[in-house]
């Protein structure tokens, strides 16, 4: 017996989705800034901020001591040092990253919090440990090592596992099966923690504040003007935590700024990571990245990267205008830099030098 023929043959199917794109269109983005001076914008963020720690439960988390331990440190190529630390960041839960030190660094060095994204084994492709050949597959196909990309350029790169990926993974055994090992366990944290209103993206967020308290304390380096630079989920973390938190002085989202109507209702089997209960009622992504106004932005995505959506780029056009329309208002409306590159799900680095110093440029403003 064929497979097909192991199931009922349907000639039509009577999808959801119709339904919710209607209501989207009805209960979405109730909480948009609609007022016209900076001081209703101020207030604005303000609420706005107060709201979503309540939507990601990040109220909810537990401080604890840092505790910090370096595992190991490794010389890599261009003079660099690859620290390998693990930190406290709640009780009984810990990250673990690797900081890729140049060996020019001093006190005067800025840092650049660097999240992973999916399907690359969390910190490993980031930071452009190759050798094994799964992981080397995603680093050349994702040009996924900016990590180490930001360390040749002379910056510290804080490449941490977020939950559920690398050494966060909730099962031990997923490491080991090649099928598994590069993915992560954000279903698992979403079934943990959405029963208790906590989301995923929320402890993500929690984790890379306490990595900035840790860096801060640690005051080896220079943590006045630090960045965040992401791809994919690690563009994900990094729009959450600029939007969230003020230390973040300038901020790269690469294949992540786009509308949630198109990009994670209509495909809507993304990873749960994205997801957080109640969000869509209030906000949409660009008012996200509004929070970021008027720091430094630099936006990016890929032409035919098919996670914007069905309109392509035009879905991510709409949301940062949304942030422009912010950044206008505050007076720097040069702050905010959208990159279109070819092609489809990738990080693209042939600027990045420039884009660099479009950011530092912008942060002394």
């Amino acid at each position: 017996m064929t497979e097909p023929e192991q199931l009922p043959y349907l000639k039509k199917i009577y999808p959801t989705l119709p339904a919710m794109l209607r209501k989207f269109d009805r209960f979405a983005r109730k909480r948009a800034f609609m007022g016209k001076s900076v001081g209703e914008f101020e207030r604005w963020r303000t609420e706005t901020r107060t709201l979503l720690h309540e939507l990601l439960g990040t109220e909810k988390m537990e401080s604890s001591p840092a505790q910090p331990q370096l595992l190991s440190t490794t010389a890599v190529e261009g003079g660099i040092t690859r620290e390998h630390w693990r930190i406290q960041v709640e009780p009984e839960v810990w990250t673990t990253l690797f900081l890729l030190v140049p060996e020019s660094a001093d006190k005067t060095t800025s840092v650049f919090l660097c999240p992973p994204g999916h399907n690359g084994a969390g910190k490993y492709s980031v930071a452009g440990l190759r050798g094994y050949p799964p992981i080397d597959e995603k680093i050349d196909h994702y040009h996924y090592d900016y990590g180490l990309q930001l360390a040749k350029l002379g910056y510290v790169a804080a490449c941490p596992d977020c939950r559920g990926f690398g050494e966060r993974r909730e099962d031990l055994s997923d490491t080991i099966r090649l099928s598994e090992g590069l993915k992560g366990d954000c279903y698992r944290l979403a079934h943990m923690g959405e029963p208790l209103g906590i989301s995923v993206i929320g402890m993500l967020t929690w984790d890379l504040a306490r990595l900035i308290d840790w860096l801060e304390a640690d005051a080896r380096f220079d943590t006045q003007r630090l960045g965040a630079l992401g791809f994919s989920g690690g563009g994900m973390q990094t729009l959450w935590l600029a939007a969230l938190d003020d230390r973040v002085k300038m901020a790269a989202v690469s294949g992540y700024l786009y509308g949630y109507r198109d990009a994670l209702l209509t495909l809507n089997s993304n990873c749960s990571c994205n997801y957080v209960p109640h969000l869509w009622e209030y906000l949409d992504m660009g008012d996200i990245a509004s929070l970021i106004a008027p720091r430094p932005l630099w936006v990016q995505s890929c032409r035919d990267d098919r996670l914007n959506g069905p309109r392509g780029v035009v879905n991510v056009e709409e949301q940062v205008a949304i942030a422009h329309s912010a950044y206008r208002l505050l007076g720097a409306p040069d702050s905010i830099l959208y990159e279109i590159c070819p092609g489809t799900h990738q990080w693209h680095e042939e600027h990045l030098t420039e884009n660099l110093a479009f950011l530092f440029t912008h942060s002394m403003t």
